[in-house]
């Protein structure tokens, strides 16, 4: 429910993008760690971070150039044969939902110089997630949901599914499990290279929502996505095993429905011997972790866990990837989190169930960095004393106390990329005051051995944001940003606008560069005269224990909505506020936190302007809203008494929606809904519809400015900046 925001980043001078992609690529390390590699026009180079003259170039872009081709191939990742004598290269690739998963792939023979495409006779465009076999000798891929496997001696293809169609899907995934679990490639390699394990989802009765093109020829089409709605049943997922050798696949032995259960996560245990997988029911507040053995396919439970609300799977603390298993033994140990002490703290487990606490302080892990195996060190980060910010922590295997590594002088957000050997990271520094990406520190020292390549900081008489705290009439503490006037009168009042999201998938007060910026805004609020503020409320996915987080149970819409507001009227009562000037405006869960603000508290929001916004929860995907409300049994009441068009009946002040018809996250159908209910209560308000365009309204020439010019008059329209 968050949209994505396309990402690039400087490191060390070099700019590492996707050739030609969507999105910002992952860096990739060397296998010993002590290099990364970046592509450029000469081709791909391996880049030593420490020792800079040692930099060479990996692949040149004659190698890259197939033959009869004048253009080298537009790669956005590749890998490494175990052996390392091939290289799987990913090229010409294209989105699937979000991100660029699908596309070409090559093999370059690192031996012979020859560059040779798999899949042929496949359609093009049309492969994902190829991975070498642990010989190296093999690929397997994904081609139009159907999971092939490739001999690199010959180039004969074997098909490992053939029942792929638009509705069975093997070795991916469907449109919810992606948004909302993370996952995308769904088959993995047994480390004995025997077999293949992997997903099959039956979407057949997964009906399409239907979105309507008017504007790209002469009579309109629809767009089917596939999309479970909240208190509709998610697509069947099981587990396949198949054998190299035989052909031979069984299918694993699973207890619990199939529709009603979800497995977001499964790899192969480190001796090959089983598959572990995490299932979680469909309300999403029982866990359990199950062996399946490779050969009979049988399963047994190893652990169980519950939750009152819900249980976060990895994706939701490491970087929305849930894929691997973290591992710290070749017996199967393997590293877990859990909130159930109230904190989400670090447990060690292993193949029989047994578990070891290891970080045993009152403190939240915000995220699982790396394992260091020679030194038996776990790297995460956490920030015990404020949660708008993040610092890199250090703990043993063997538990103890943890250490901070992030030196004092970097308060903000401090994001690590460690490499695999433990020893050096590459730190981008960040804080509402300044930016410092791309430095290199060791390891576990944080010695700085290069400094850092792009560096912003503010300049003399910018605007600043200040951090607070406030307590409400409730007694709920909540963070804070504000960015004041500039100039700043203390004896004027000036308008107020709150920048709100409110939802479990995204904080909004963090201490980071770009915080109390307005990116829709066109020109300075401060200079204009606004006072900008943002509120955190429970059920932000603070590092403020479980309790704090998941009290927004059943309650979107209302608890959270009730902080905000009454954050604000704490806010009203300071001098230099002008209570009848106040503007809210949010993206997304924003969107719909800032009707539902400008519906049940109309008294204080005067304006606002809603963006992308469900308006009925009942209209949003399963997965994410019955994690959060529950399943819709017997009765609606939950969602009912969350959703803004509830309200809507109360609008007195001044309402702008805008809504992408393209949206295939949110759909134009919450506005539509909306629109009606508003027409049958007389409420009067503005409407901007952008054809087309997704839920990040980013598509087609213009749209950015055209959606910041449309947010900023509309704003200084009905909510004059300037202090009086």
């Amino acid at each position: 429910m968050i949209f994505s925001v396309r990402r690039a980043f400087l490191v060390l001078g070099i700019f590492i993008c996707l050739a030609g992609s969507a999105f910002a690529q992952k860096l990739q390390w060397s296998a010993d760690g002590n290099s990364f590699y970046s592509f450029s026009d000469q081709g791909i180079s391996s880049i030593n971070p420490v020792h800079p003259e040692d930099n060479k170039v990996f692949m040149t872009k004659q190698e890259l150039t197939p033959t009869g081709s004048n253009e080298a191939l537009n790669v956005q990742s590749f890998t490494l044969s175990p052996e390392g004598s091939r290289i799987l290269l990913f090229a010409n690739t294209q989105r699937v939902w979000r991100e660029n998963t699908r596309g070409d792939y090559w093999v370059f023979d690192r031996s012979t110089k020859r560059l040779t495409q798999l899949g042929q006779g496949l359609p093009a465009a049309s492969l994902m997630f190829a991975k070498f076999s642990p010989d190296g000798k093999k690929v397997a891929y994904v081609s139009k949901h159907n999971i092939y496997v490739e001999d690199l001696a010959n180039h004969q293809r074997s098909a490992v599914t053939s029942d792929g169609t638009n509705r069975i899907i093997n070795g991916t995934f469907d449109w919810a499990y992606e948004e909302e679990f993370g996952c995308q490639d769904g088959f993995r390699w047994s480390p004995d290279g025997s077999r293949i394990a992997y997903w099959k989802l039956d979407a057949r009765n997964i009906r399409n929502f239907l979105m309507i093109n008017n504007t790209d020829s002469l009579y309109p089409f629809t767009i089917p996505v596939e999309y479970p709605k909240v208190g509709q049943n998610p697509s069947s997922c099981t587990i396949w095993l198949y054998d190299i050798a035989t052909g031979a696949t069984k299918q694993a032995a699973i207890d619990g429905d199939p529709v009603q259960h979800y497995i977001p996560r499964m790899e192969w245990t480190p001796k090959g011997t089983s598959i572990i997988l995490q299932q979680l029911n469909r309300q999403q507040n029982d866990s359990r972790i199950l062996l399946v053995d490779a050969t009979s396919a049988t399963s047994k439970q190893i652990y169980h866990e519950t939750d009152a609300a819900w249980i976060d799977i990895k994706s939701r603390w490491n970087d929305n990837d849930p894929s691997g298993w973290d591992w710290v033994s070749t017996n199967g140990d393997f590293l877990w989190l859990s909130e159930k002490n109230g904190w989400r703290q670090i447990y060690k487990l292993d193949l029989s169930g047994k578990e070891t606490l290891i970080t045993r302080e009152a403190i939240d892990v915000i995220r699982f960095n790396l394992y260091d195996t020679a030194t038996q060190t776990i790297y995460f980060a956490a920030s015990p004393k404020n949660a708008t910010q993040n610092y890199l922590y250090r703990i043993s295997l063997k538990g103890g106390k943890a250490v901070r590594v992030t030196p004092a002088g970097l308060e903000g957000t401090n994001e690590y990329t460690i490499s695999p050997n433990g020893k050096i990271a590459i730190l981008n520094h960040s804080s509402a005051a300044e930016l410092a990406n791309g430095a290199i520190v060791s390891l576990p020292a944080h010695q700085e051995l290069a400094k850092a390549r792009r560096i912003i900081k503010a300049n003399t008489g910018d605007p600043e944001t200040e951090f607070f705290k406030l307590k409400t009439a409730d007694g709920v503490e909540l963070d804070g940003w504000m960015v004041k006037p500039q100039p700043f009168d203390p004896n004027k009042k000036y308008p107020v606008v709150f920048y709100v999201y409110g939802e479990p998938a995204s904080q909004t007060v963090v201490d980071k560069y770009g915080t109390g910026k307005n990116f829709l805004y066109n020109g300075s609020m401060a200079r204009d005269g606004y006072v900008y503020i943002s509120l955190e409320n429970r059920g932000a996915p603070a590092p403020k224990g479980s309790p704090w987080r998941k009290a927004i149970y059943r309650n979107i819409g209302r608890i959270n909505i009730r902080d905000q507001a009454m954050g604000a009227k704490e806010i009203l009562k300071w001098d230099f506020i002008d209570s009848s000037r106040v503007a809210v405006w949010g993206w997304s869960g924003g969107g719909s936190s800032t009707l539902n603000l400008m519906f049940q508290y109309p008294e204080i929001y005067k304006t606002g302007i809603a963006i992308a916004a469900v308006t009925n929860q009942l209209l949003y995907d399963n997965i994410y809203q019955e994690r959060y409300m529950g399943v819709p049994v017997s009765s609606n009441e939950d969602f009912v008494k969350g959703s803004p068009v509830t309200y809507a009946k109360n609008l007195r002040g001044n309402l702008l929606y805008i809504h992408g018809t393209g949206d295939d996250n949110v759909h134009y159908q919450n506005a539509e809904l909306l629109i009606n209910e508003l027409i049958r209560q007389g409420k009067q308000f503005q409407l901007m519809s952008y054809p087309n365009r997704t839920h990040s309204i980013s598509e087609g020439e213009g749209t950015r400015e055209h959606l910041s010019a449309l947010y900023t008059n509309y704003l200084k329209m009905y909510c004059p900046p300037g202090g009086r």
